[in-house]
């Protein structure tokens, strides 16, 4: 017999739950807080990845031309 609940994904995982209201009701399995969900991201850090990355890998390959045996 075919699994027939709903799916979020093709990975097979399960639909998120919803913001929790009611803690002491789920308590044994809740669902995120408000804030966890709603909390916009300003301070990301790709920003500074996007240069930090492609500098240490120049860097270390320069390195590693250099210092090789």
């Amino acid at each position: 017999m075919e699994n027939t609940e709903p799916k979020n994904n093709d990975l097979g995982q399960d639909a998120p739950k919803p913001i929790e209201n009611d803690y002491e009701l789920h308590k044994a399995n809740p669902g995120p807080a408000e804030p966890a969900v709603t909390e916009k991201n300003e301070n990301g850090a790709g920003k500074a990845l996007i240069w930090v990355i492609p500098i240490l890998v120049i860097a270390l390959l320069i390195w590693w031309f250099i210092f090789r045996k």
